[in-house]
């Protein structure tokens, strides 16, 4: 099995970006961070201020994830998630960020989350990126095991107090 990044076709982002904010609406109120209601409104928010230009818009670099795969005679390339890496300065400091990476369920636990962020850490190497952070949810232990396996660090912990 090859695991590849391939830069996301205009067709696919649109179906992609859909899905996103969908799934980042239910994860951020499964964490407890958002109320149900609304909460498509806020992602949809989200993504048009950190997208405002679609797949056009600078420092954003969003990837269809690819597997090689036995289709008898001949292999198929069959698109198993999506990456999405942006260039990011913060108080003068240059960085990679990645804010999104899926694998479709059926494609999960066969190690394509981990080839791609291989693939992804070459690339930022090569656009001159000193490292790479990302967020993590804390009820998504799956993911947290993944990113200290590949050796990601916590920096930090957000906290939340629900007072009503």
């Amino acid at each position: 099995m090859t695991t590849s990044l391939v830069p996301m076709q205009t067709a696919t982002f649109d179906v992609y970006r859909e899905e996103s904010i969908r799934s980042y609406a239910e994860e951020n109120i499964a964490a407890g961070r958002w109320p149900a209601e609304g909460a498509i409104e806020r992602s949809r928010l989200d993504y048009a201020e950190l997208l405002p230009q679609g797949l056009a818009t600078p420092d954003n670099f969003l990837y269809e994830i690819h597997s090689d795969q036995d289709a008898g005679a001949t292999m198929l390339s069959v698109r198993v998630g999506y990456l999405w890496l942006a260039i990011v300065e913060k108080n003068g400091v240059r960085g990679g960020y990645v804010y999104d990476l899926e694998v479709a369920p059926k494609h999960r636990r066969q190690g394509h989350a981990e080839a791609a962020f291989s693939a992804m850490e070459v690339l930022a190497r090569e656009m001159g990126l000193p490292s790479v952070g990302l967020h993590v949810f804390a009820n998504n232990p799956g993911a947290q095991k993944l990113y200290l396996k590949l050796g990601y660090g916590v920096t930090g912990l957000n906290m939340i107090k629900h007072l009503t």
